[in-house]
């Protein structure tokens, strides 16, 4: 008799264990009072185009430099006369590293030169990214190089 009841009672307990784990699955998980959820890691904003804004701290005008990231981390614009290309990798504690940079050889006027190579020097030195009231801001040794969207 209790061998029948054990094995019906095992039989229903498999036919509403889906709908029991459906039913948890659903619940929110409930935290001790006090205690913080774990900070999820920033994920750094891939195809997008940025345009230089300021950099260390003076307000970036005329042909301004730009960047994009593509999720392959291979990161390409314009720095103020030539193209450019470089590998970068955002790291861990919105960290980031940019490889050697290529640029194309075009000549321009000696102070958009100088322009353009403090620029990529200030993104090869990056170390640092942050997203900011819809701004991208890297930091490095050449101090802050703050971007916006752009289309």
């Amino acid at each position: 008799m209790v061998r029948p009841f054990i094995v019906a009672c095992f039989a229903l307990l498999v036919t509403m264990q889906p709908m029991l784990a459906q039913t948890v699955a659903e619940q929110p998980a409930k935290k001790a009072p006090g205690i913080l959820a774990p900070m999820q890691p920033k994920q750094f904003p891939v195809n997008v185009n940025w345009k230089v804004v300021t950099m260390g701290g003076k307000a970036a005008s005329g042909d301004v430099p730009t960047m994009q990231l593509d999720k392959q981390f291979r990161m390409r614009g314009f720095g103020g006369c030539n193209t450019y290309s470089a590998t970068a990798y955002p790291m861990a504690r919105q960290g980031f590293a940019v490889g050697p940079v290529a640029v194309t050889r075009k000549a321009c006027d000696k102070a958009l030169m100088e322009r353009e190579k403090n620029f990529l020097l200030g993104i090869r030195t990056s170390a640092q990214w942050e997203e900011k009231d819809g701004f991208l801001i890297l930091r490095g040794q050449m101090g802050e190089i703050k971007f916006q969207r752009a289309l």
